[in-house]
């Protein structure tokens, strides 16, 4: 939480200078993420722009992960019981489909109603840095209850990539990338514990998919998804070589390395002692946080403003849908998901929350920042439409942290002073 919360800081960051660089010099901007990326002969490896390779290239690292956190959470996390996941599961499915239906209500039969799908998603990183500000007027059980939606949300956002904004399937090369991902879950299986191998296949499965004309980042969250979440070695084992190794150990060696090699092996059997999936995250969580999606803001989120930035035809319709769609949308659906669940005696609010707090939490989850923006490119070939829907996702990001943020405040403020009157 502390990783998605400071890097929700350099996402806003990179957004504003995004946001400046765009308007302050609109050309170079353009042509500077339009700069050509050729590989191999005649682009017969790669043919792009710099644009391209961070949405479709840096963007599978982040999806990787965001398949990681799925499993994690799957295997150990909010989502392991299904009774503490039927809350969070039914709060995010009503924070996907009003927000969709919202979308729709402004835009169905209309040049953009393909973007339907970009309402739907919520930024963690925003979301908890949101929280974050807040500290301890937000109970810790409201900090897991939003990872548990925001979890099941991304993978509502996988589907909605995979199955609504993905171009003709080719049979053959969505076989190889099946493929590749046996080969990977063999390696698994296995116990193989070199990375080249598994680097090497995720990097096939990655140009398979992109090739099938399934988008590339669903790749990344497959892999993640295949990464074991169970340690190779026991800790109680590797504790026990520690002491052996301890025991054995003198102050005055022979040689200064006379002992290195049974230390240079209780390391690897420490490192083994923590899950794949674990260390993957690890090393991942600080290039996501503070590289590749605040590279990712720079590419998209430089929006022209001007008079005419509505004018194309569809536009108005896919700023509002996109803007109440994460504003209202996420504010009724997360709430009401959740309160008739609870009303049918299926699952319980997270202790110590209130339904106020609930509805802030739906505010919250109303910043659907990276997602939305990475969907908007994928909904819409037309640029003003693109344009269009990004002013909508920031405006209502922005209006969304903020209300979610206040409505928050109040509801501690209002408990605090509860808690303090006489019984």
């Amino acid at each position: 939480m502390a990783w998605e919360a400071a890097g929700g800081a350099a996402l806003l960051l990179a957004t504003v200078v995004a946001l400046v660089w765009a308007n302050v010099d609109t050309a170079g901007y353009e042509a500077f993420w339009s700069t050509p990326i050729t590989l191999g002969v005649d682009g017969s490896v790669l043919d792009t722009d710099l644009a391209k390779v961070v949405n479709d290239g840096l963007m599978a690292l982040f999806f990787l992960l965001i398949g990681l956190e799925v499993k994690r959470e799957l295997a150990v996390g909010e989502l392991s019981s299904p009774k503490a996941a039927t809350v969070p599961i039914a709060a995010a499915l009503g924070g996907m489909l009003v927000p969709a239906a919202i979308f729709l209500a402004f835009n169905a039969g209309g040049p953009a109603q393909a973007g339907w799908g970009i309402p739907m998603a919520t930024d963690v990183a925003f979301a908890l840095a949101v929280l974050a500000a807040l500290r301890s007027r937000v109970p810790p059980s409201l900090w897991a209850f939003l990872l548990g939606v925001a979890v099941i949300d991304d993978i509502g956002a996988i589907i909605v990539i995979a199955v609504a904004y993905s171009g003709g399937i080719s049979g053959a090369w969505l076989a190889a990338a099946f493929a590749a991902l046996a080969a990977f879950w063999l390696l698994t299986r296995l116990h193989v514990q070199a990375r080249v191998p598994y680097v090497a296949l995720g990097i096939l499965a990655w140009a398979f998919t992109a090739a099938s004309g399934v988008h590339a980042t669903i790749a990344g969250v497959a892999v993640g998804l295949l990464t074991p979440a169970v340690p190779l070695q026991r800790p109680a084992a590797v504790s026990a070589e520690a002491h052996r190794v301890a025991d054995e150990t003198s102050d005055a060696p022979a040689s200064p390395d006379a002992e290195s090699a049974s230390w240079m092996h209780l390391a690897e059997l420490s490192r083994q002692a923590v899950s794949p999936l674990t260390r993957a995250v690890h090393a991942l969580h600080p290039w996501t946080s503070f590289v590749i999606l605040p590279i990712f803001a720079l590419a998209n989120a430089g929006i022209v403003f001007g008079a005419g930035a509505l004018s194309a035809a569809g536009a108005t319709g896919a700023a509002l849908g996109v803007g109440l769609g994460l504003l209202l949308g996420k504010a009724i659906g997360v709430p009401l998901g959740a309160w008739l669940v609870v009303r049918a005696g299926l699952g319980s609010v997270p202790r110590g929350v209130r339904w106020s707090q609930m509805l802030g939490i739906g505010l919250v989850a109303g910043i659907g920042f990276t997602v939305s923006l990475f969907i908007t490119d994928l909904a819409f070939d037309d640029p003003a439409l693109q344009d269009a829907a990004r002013i909508g996702v920031l405006a209502g990001s922005m209006v969304a942290a903020i209300a979610g943020a206040t409505v928050l405040w109040v509801a501690a403020r209002r408990r605090s002073k509860r808690g303090h009157e006489p019984a």
